[in-house]
């Protein structure tokens, strides 16, 4: 039985690690062969000895157009055109308030989060219209949505995606060129070590107390796992989502349904505290 991917070309970045590696996984199984783009060569080299004939490493810093456009061009080179592009590397900055910012710091996250994906769209589009269309997934984040839920740059960052991703699908959709955005909760990934300013190795560790207590914090009682966002991108790059375009697919366990009162019944009601013994069936 032939794969949701079956024949299809795709280029991921931030590939060797977290949400990335588990979606290079995924398209293999699928049937894509796939151009794992990333920073970290030793992992990079890992994945095509993983997948012979089946992965192809680029390095690729999302901060420099020609390491994104050489990306691009070796998916023609190496596998005949492209198809799917996942604009997935991300970074994050610590917890500090807008006093706290500092320019270079602020540009840096733009550069990763939004330049890059828009880069990567730029240098993906005229190899998608070669093939007669594509579809485009860029990772924005519940921290594009609502306050609270990420560092003040990173935020305004995925805010950024997101709607960058609407305007971007209103231009290439006319063209069969589909674009969209995937906004992950909490899930099991080094980055929210790195947002504490911790080195890879430590921030990779992090991941695992992450998967021991998401859980705890959000509707659905399990931990957000790469491969969940993964699935979310199957979904988004196969024909299954072939009349979805400009929108964004929110995979957080329920965590932004609302305050934890929506689906805790411990946590105790904010009319309770507002209105007490006034509310219907209160008792004195």
């Amino acid at each position: 039985m032939a794969g949701r991917l079956q024949g299809k070309v795709a280029v991921i970045t931030g590939a060797a690690s977290g949400i990335g590696l588990g979606t290079v996984e995924l398209f293999v199984a699928e049937g894509a062969s796939v151009i794992a783009a990333d920073i970290q060569d030793e992992k990079g080299a890992m994945l095509e000895k993983r997948f012979p004939g089946k992965v192809a490493y680029a390095h690729c810093d999302v901060t420099q157009e020609a390491e994104i456009e050489a990306a691009m061009k070796l998916a023609k080179s190496a596998f005949g055109g492209l198809d799917i592009l996942f604009n997935n590397a991300g970074i994050s900055d610590r917890m500090t308030s807008i006093t706290e910012i500092t320019a270079d710091g602020w540009s840096w996250i733009f550069d990763v989060l939004v330049r890059g994906p828009a880069l990567g769209m730029k240098h993906a589009v005229p190899l998608m219209l070669e093939r007669g269309g594509g579809s485009i997934i860029n990772t924005a984040s519940i921290a594009g949505l609502q306050a609270g839920w990420g560092p003040i740059a990173y935020s305004s960052a995925k805010a950024s995606v997101i709607h960058m991703s609407r305007a971007a699908a209103a231009q290439l959709s006319p063209q069969k060129i589909r674009v969209n955005a995937i906004c992950p909760g909490l899930i099991a990934t080094s980055i929210f070590g790195a947002s504490l300013g911790l080195p890879r190795e430590v921030a990779d560790q992090m991941a695992a107390r992450v998967a021991d207590n998401a859980a705890k914090v959000q509707p659905v009682p399990k931990a957000g796992m790469p491969d969940d966002i993964a699935k979310a991108a199957l979904y988004l790059a196969s024909e299954d989502s072939a009349f979805v375009s400009g929108t964004h697919i929110v995979v957080d366990g329920g965590i932004t349904v609302g305050g934890r009162h929506a689906w805790d019944a411990s946590a105790g009601s904010p009319f309770a505290a507002l209105f007490g013994d006034a509310l219907p069936g209160a008792t004195s």
